[in-house]
């Protein structure tokens, strides 16, 4: 497995992660524990070791989840949660964001309680908090490293100026943002500021949800219900944008073909191809998907075929949220 280490850290994290979200919320119905565990564990044994998780994910729940997969093996794998964005615990609703130093502790405890370890690998501020000075934020952070409860801190959808404030108080290990064919809006100022100042960038969605994958034939595949947040929230699926999309997808798809690849596969090696600092989290609750996902790191591109890849993003319609 090819392994790539996370900013000036020297944790060593398989190049292709999981982001496990979706096995308790968000993609429609949570996997049933017993299965999601079998998941978790059958990804080590295919040699992924940087799992993502939040605090946020079914409410505690995921991390629960990754606790009882993995009480015992800490020393094999790489463990990303975040903090800050707050839950409604009855309804679940979305109330707002504390990165207050009084939060960064007591959501790192509670944390550390739900998935049973002593130290957070990768501990990320999930979303800037807009009321509270992001030095205050990273500072508190620098204390749990300095205290041994965390190992490395990130952020996550942060602009070029809090990243390089962040890391003026104690060095970012990680920006976590969403990056794929169809996201490319970090070029111009973040990932830079990244490589300036070594922070890795961790790829979410590389797969555009999904859509990068070619699962989806025609408008009558476009996820929907109210337990899937791309029904309800992402705009590149709402309907004539989704149709649009799904047209730009058959450029990917060919190539594919071409190169006896899947689409995914071509995705995850054009977000692999673009440096050393980038490794992505694709989330999947099939197995399947997961060996589909790993055999990206055997899909090389030529530079043509990079530049028709890089000509989709402008003709995307829908934005990120």
């Amino acid at each position: 497995m090819l392994q790539r280490n996370l900013g000036s850290s020297g944790i060593p994290v398989s190049a292709i992660g999981l982001g496990c979200m979706g096995l308790s919320e968000f993609y429609g119905e949570p996997m049933q524990e017993a299965d999601a565990i079998k998941l978790l564990h059958e990804s080590v044994e295919l040699g992924i070791n940087h799992f993502d998780t939040a605090e946020i994910y079914g409410q505690g729940r995921n991390e629960q989840l990754l606790g009882k997969a993995f009480a015992g093996r800490w020393d094999e794998i790489v463990l990303a949660t975040k903090f800050g964005p707050q839950r409604d615990p009855s309804t679940g609703a979305f109330v707002g964001i504390d990165g207050s130093p009084a939060s960064v502790r007591s959501s790192c405890e509670k944390s550390l309680t739900r998935l049973g370890t002593e130290r957070i690998d990768l501990y990320y501020l999930h979303r800037v908090d807009p009321n509270t000075q992001i030095e205050d934020t990273v500072g508190e952070l620098g204390r749990l490293v300095q205290e041994g409860k965390v190992a490395a801190i990130g952020l996550s959808e942060a602009d070029a100026e809090t990243i390089e404030r962040a890391h003026a108080v104690h060095p970012v290990t990680a920006l976590q943002t969403e990056y794929s064919i169809f996201s490319r809006d970090i070029e111009k100022d973040i990932l830079p500021t990244c490589v300036k100042l070594g922070v890795s960038l961790v790829a979410y969605s590389p797969l555009g949800r999904g859509m990068l994958t070619g699962r989806y034939a025609t408008a009558g595949d476009r996820p929907t219900g109210d337990n899937d947040f791309r029904a309800q929230a992402q705009p590149r699926f709402q309907p004539g944008n989704f149709e649009n999309n799904l047209n730009l997808v058959e450029a990917v798809k060919r190539i594919a073909s071409q190169k006896e690849c899947d689409a995914a596969q071509v995705a995850l090696a054009w977000v692999l191809g673009q440096g050393e600092h980038v490794v992505t989290i694709p989330g999947t609750t099939k197995l399947t998907n997961l060996k589909t996902n790993l055999g990206a790191l055997n899909c090389s591109l030529t530079d043509e075929e990079r530049t028709t890849l890089n000509a989709l993003e402008d003709k995307v319609l829908g934005a990120r949220y």
